[in-house]
């Protein structure tokens, strides 16, 4: 498969840099969403079963499985649409959905919610790749990192340690791993921190302590750069 991106990368190392300064438990997830099955590496495995975006990046991260998944492999509706694999449902829009979970104190707070929720063109996306960091053969369009806070802090330090500045996440409760982390970073261009959401945490073993955040591949290299520096620093809490 041709690379879609101009900059060479060891994803190897860089994974392992990753996992070595952040004391990482798990890996770092690569995300891919193909437009087009010729985008999807020969051999690589399609997932059997139905599942929730949030589980196959669990699968991804602790058990280091590569593979891919379309449309009808998503269980999460939401989840779906978030990531351009579907239009969205009707009970999602109106609102229904989420105050029937009790989410919000009426269909129109949920609705307002919803469409701020950040999600990629319907039936843009043909198929969603993961894989480890470290065994990606395809370029991902998105790292994702779930993690503690400790972690989170290292990274967000990481983040503005070139140009400095202020952290500003998006998020709202839900949808975190879909939407927030992987939506929003593929379209902004910019990384996001998230809380997880009760999905997430229920479904994919998202810990209690544990965020998520989600950047753009292109800048892996940066973030490696700056998180090697950040956690060897002198004023760095060990």
């Amino acid at each position: 498969m041709e690379s879609t991106i101009m900059r060479e990368m060891d994803y190897r190392d860089a994974s392992a840099v990753l996992a070595r300064s952040l004391g990482l438990k798990n890996s770092p997830v690569a995300i891919r969403l193909a437009m087009d099955k010729r985008e999807i590496p020969e051999g690589m495995e399609k997932l059997d079963r139905t599942m929730r975006h949030c589980q196959m990046v669990n699968l991804a991260r602790r058990e280091g499985r590569v593979f891919y998944a379309t449309v009808e492999n998503h269980e999460c509706m939401g989840g779906a649409w978030a990531l351009g694999l579907r239009q969205i449902t009707e009970t999602l829009k109106n609102g229904q959905f989420y105050f029937k979970l009790g989410k919000f104190e009426s269909t129109a707070s949920c609705t307002r919610t919803i469409e701020r929720v950040p999600h990629v063109e319907p039936g843009s996306t043909y198929a969603t790749l993961y894989a480890p960091l470290e065994k990606a053969s395809f370029s991902p369009h998105v790292v994702l990192i779930i993690a503690e806070a400790r972690v989170m802090l290292k990274l967000a330090q990481a983040t503005l340690f070139r140009l400095g500045g202020r952290i500003t996440s998006k998020f709202s409760g839900i949808q975190s791993v879909c939407a927030d982390a992987c939506a929003q970073t593929y379209l902004s261009g910019r990384p996001n921190y998230s809380l997880g959401c009760d999905g997430s945490r229920k479904y994919s073993g998202i810990e209690d302590g544990e965020m998520v955040m989600g950047f753009p591949v292109e800048m892996l290299q940066e973030i490696v750069d700056a998180v090697r520096i950040v956690t060897a620093a002198p004023g760095s809490k060990k």
